[in-house]
């Protein structure tokens, strides 16, 4: 059985210009010790998906229309506020992508640290203070016994994001959700953490949702890869079938847009057009104006995620009809 499963999520925002379908209709699931990436361009519904499990969205505008998100039998989308704080810091932990917002200005480093710690009531201040020194040690702050006393502006951004990392890992959660973790960090330390992260999986079991723009990234951490557009997935697969064997056209287009494997000289491919508005309706895939090979069929209905191998899903009506070879 699944640590946590979602089915047929759906998040949309009611404003005075329209109702936004930031997710519609995202279904996965996680294994324990596994590791989920998903992947797509800003605004394609990636960390409105994360904040929907974790109950942070704001209400209003934002509301679960459907769905339900299954953790170890709890349903975080319709559990009691008691028991959803009983899960929320402990069982789940999630890196937040901004930390300049998800810190408090006002409170120094440490208490901020130590609070999942306290509030779940699984050590004494003093131990939480030793937990807290190793994890910031750990995560690659220098001089940490100093440095847990300043303030969160007395930090650099990637500083910052370490100790969001710290703050997340600290009560060793069952599910780490990680919205673009090291986006703000240098290679070497993203190494680091990502060395970190994989290190905890190993010892706890720990599970990992990992929400990123990064491809590279995804392939060397993930298990499992979901790549979502417009608030809807495009595909999903391992990550080994979905680099080497990409189906969907959106999929293959975030591929070549990848600077590194393009050829030297060349100019850089990218994506023609811009991301649909999620506030007017789609009756078909949400990416056939962007696709070189949409066709009247594609705007003809939504296209259902179909399973064409073991684990291996896409939504491309042409790919699964034959009119688009494997490559194209």
């Amino acid at each position: 059985m699944p640590l946590l499963s979602v089915t047929d999520l759906r998040t949309y925002f009611h404003t005075r210009n329209g109702v936004y379908r930031a997710v519609d209709g995202v279904s996965f699931s996680v294994e324990r010790g596994e590791t989920l990436g998903i992947v797509g361009e800003s605004g394609s519904g990636k960390s409105v998906t994360c904040y929907s499990i974790m109950g942070l969205i704001p209400r209003p505008p934002g509301r679960i229309e459907s769905g339900s998100a299954m953790f170890d039998g709890v349903d975080l989308l319709r559990c009691s506020p008691r028991v959803a704080r009983a899960i929320r810091g402990r069982r789940v932990s999630m890196i937040f992508q901004d930390p300049m917002t998800s810190l408090n200005p006002y409170m120094r480093i440490s208490e901020q640290v130590i609070e999942p710690l306290l509030i779940h009531g699984r050590t004494t201040r003093r131990e939480a203070l030793v937990r807290a020194l190793e994890m910031m040690e750990a995560v690659g702050i220098n001089d940490a016994a100093k440095r847990i006393h300043y303030y969160p502006h007395e930090f650099s951004g990637g500083m910052r994001q370490r100790v969001m990392i710290a703050m997340a890992l600290i009560t060793r959660p069952e599910l780490l959700i990680a919205d673009e973790p090291t986006t703000a960090l240098d290679v070497t330390v993203q190494a680091q953490i990502l060395d970190l992260i994989r290190r905890l999986q190993s010892e706890l079991g720990m599970a990992v949702i990992f929400v990123t723009h990064d491809l590279g990234v995804v392939a060397g951490l993930c298990d499992q890869v979901q790549v979502m557009y417009a608030g809807r997935i495009m595909e999903t697969a391992g990550a080994e079938a979905l680099f080497h064997g990409p189906l969907h056209p959106y999929t293959r287009a975030l591929q070549r847009s990848i600077p590194a494997l393009q050829p030297k000289g060349r100019e850089l491919f990218t994506i023609p057009g811009l991301p649909p508005d999620v506030s007017k309706p789609m009756p078909g895939c949400a990416f056939v104006a962007r696709c070189e090979h949409a066709a009247e069929a594609c705007s003809a209905a939504v296209p259902a995620l179909t399973e064409v191998s073991p684990g291996h899903s896409h939504a491309c009506v042409r790919v699964l009809s034959g009119e688009i070879g494997e490559g194209a």
